[in-house]
């Protein structure tokens, strides 16, 4: 019997016998039967007694009988010998259907292995539209993967190929037969699958293309998962690079990981110095946001274990207000717990099956936002009582003791008002030119030291601002140019405008310039070039000193450029100006 190959009608068996059979027997039986037979035969024919009736069976039998013998004989053979390439015209037809099943199967295998490791979408669905071509004979494959927004961005997709592998082809030939199967993975449907060819295909090859399906649709959402888990992963890290303040940054991480997960409502709880948790951020379902309150004994448990941690419906509850399910994840750093995130859904097990790996990588995310933001708040702290003690040691030194020597100059004045008014006037004009003086230095330090809202404003107007008022404040000409496109991060635009603030305070307090050019170039690197005609300096002298308003030094204001991997330069001469220019990489 033989075996029908994949798409063609099962071939019914060959009657007879076999043409060796035949052949074998036509050489060794069929001699001796005839020799046999003509032997009774003429024994038959002596025993006649007469001359013309022997003549006469002797022309029917060799004129009449043997022509009819080796007739059928030749016959029997031929029916045999074309028997015998029936089959083999079977057994290559076979062998030929057989070679192609291998074939589509091979092509099968590799699509399924070029998807799997498929980068990206884009390269599933052409891995997928030429797999699909290879694999089932089509003459045309057309894939579309349907739209999903996650962070703003449409993960939707189509791309066609032919069976000469030419992609981005346009609509397909109206004479092919077209072939439309879904893409589904799970319950959900991720897009649709056309391949289109020149014949009806069998039932054989539409199981073949419902399977490929299927395959291509589960590859298609795990690449679909990978994008949006890289999205999310993008948009935690924005917000650990753009934000300080740290309820902001928590409301923004964890508002990205309830959108990522589908929860209604989050919290997140910290550790304060002595170790103890405490609700710093918590956002429920009527949308208001609050702090403070005792900590959960969910929460408790979750910090104290140190891993994920899925609750009950009443601890669900207990953490917030309306939820029927919690999940708890553990921010961890290396000095130990840093805090715990709970996000919260109001049915419960929502949060069985929730790939907990990913969470747990954001929870991480989210402790290095923590942790920067604290230390950004500590350096602040820092800064803020250093400069108090500078601030107290300059009206210590400066504006105190020139106040001071004024008030003797006006204890002069009295005793001398009546006996010697020249001389009065004298110091009265003197202590009035040295409270002028202070005045302007007292205001200097106030436009130095006055909050300036980056944040608001940005940093081009901001900067817009700042050279104006200077220019207003100290009554000398300032000019900005800016050029470019300027795109910084917001720690990177804090030092750029730190570096301006500074450079201009020391052309203030030191330069007695008449004019000032602010240059903010943008590029792949932003350059800010701070230029007067001033009276100059040797910047290998004073490479030290701290500024009067700004409180930083040279040395300083290099070592906060190059930290992060920008340069920064003062050139400068006594009776040739200064220049100052600083430079960082833009993202």
């Amino acid at each position: 019997m033989s075996v029908p190959a994949y798409g063609a009608e099962p071939q019914p068996e060959l009657p007879g016998t076999p043409l060796s059979s035949r052949l074998r027997f036509s050489r060794t039986i069929l001699p001796p039967l005839i020799l046999l037979v003509v032997v009774l035969y003429e024994t038959l024919v002596s025993r006649l007694h007469s001359p013309r009736t022997e003549v006469t069976a002797h022309l029917l039998f060799y004129g009449l009988l043997g022509p009819l013998v080796t007739f059928f004989t030749i016959q029997w053979i031929a029916d045999g010998a074309r028997a015998r390439e029936q089959a083999e015209h079977v057994m290559r037809r076979l062998y030929a259907e057989l070679s192609a099943q291998n074939a589509r199967m091979q092509a099968v295998q590799t699509l399924m292995r070029e998807v799997a490791d498929a980068p990206d979408l884009e390269a599933v669905l052409s891995a997928s539209a030429q797999g699909a071509v290879q694999a089932t004979g089509a003459a045309h494959a057309r894939l579309r993967l349907e739209g999903v927004e996650v962070g703003g961005q449409a993960l939707g997709a189509e791309l066609s190929s032919s069976a000469q592998g030419d992609t981005l082809l346009a609509a397909p030939s109206a004479d092919l037969r077209e072939l439309s199967l879904p893409l589904s993975a799970g319950p959900g449907r991720v897009g649709q699958m056309s391949l289109y060819f020149e014949a009806p295909p069998s039932e054989q090859t539409r199981a073949l293309a419902e399977a490929i399906g299927a395959e291509v649709g589960a590859a298609l959402a795990a690449a679909q998962q990978r994008s949006r888990d890289l999205i999310t992963l993008y948009e935690v890290d924005q917000s650990i690079r753009a934000e300080r303040n740290m309820r902001r940054l928590l409301a923004r991480v964890t508002g990205n990981m309830a959108e990522r997960v589908g929860a209604e409502s989050r919290a997140a709880y910290l550790t304060d110095q002595d170790g103890t948790l405490r609700l710093e951020y918590a956002r429920e379902g009527d949308g208001e946001a609050h702090y403070g309150g005792a900590v959960p004994a969910f929460v408790t448990r979750v910090g104290r274990e140190g891993t994920p941690i899925i609750s009950t419906p009443e601890e669900a509850a207990e953490v917030l207000a309306g939820a029927r399910s919690a999940l708890g994840l553990p921010m961890r750093g290396e000095d130990g717990l840093v805090g715990v995130i709970v996000l919260g859904a109001a049915r419960e097990s929502a949060f069985s099956g929730m790939r907990v790996p990913l969470l747990a990588l954001l929870a991480s995310q989210a402790t290095l936002a923590v942790r920067n933001a604290r230390a950004y708040l500590h350096s602040e702290e820092v800064a803020i009582g250093e400069e108090r003690s500078r601030i107290a040691r300059e009206i210590h030194d400066g504006v105190a003791q020139s106040l001071a020597f004024c008030a003797i100059r006006l204890d002069l004045v009295e005793r001398l008002i009546v006996r010697d008014p020249d001389k009065a006037a004298q110091e009265v004009r003197a202590a009035s030119a040295l409270l002028r003086e202070q005045i302007r230095e007292v205001r200097r330090s106030i436009f130095a030291l006055r909050p300036i809202d980056l944040e608001r404003y940005g940093l081009l107007e901001t900067v817009q601002r700042y050279v104006s008022d200077f220019a207003e404040q100290h009554n000398l000409k300032a000019r900005l140019d800016v050029q470019g496109s300027i795109s910084l991060a917001p720690s990177d635009e804090a030092v750029v405008f730190r570096i301006l603030q500074e450079s201009l305070n020391n052309v203030a307090k030191h330069a007695r310039a008449s004019m000032v050019q602010v240059t903010l170039t943008g590029g792949s690197t932003v350059r800010l070039r701070v230029e007067d005609d001033g009276e100059g300096f040797d910047p290998q002298a004073v490479s030290g000193r701290v500024s009067s308003a700004g409180g930083l030094g040279l040395s300083q204001m290099r070592e906060r450029v190059e930290s992060r991997g920008g340069h920064y330069q003062v050139i400068s001469m006594p009776g040739q100006g200064t220049r100052v220019e600083a430079s960082l990489a833009q993202g």
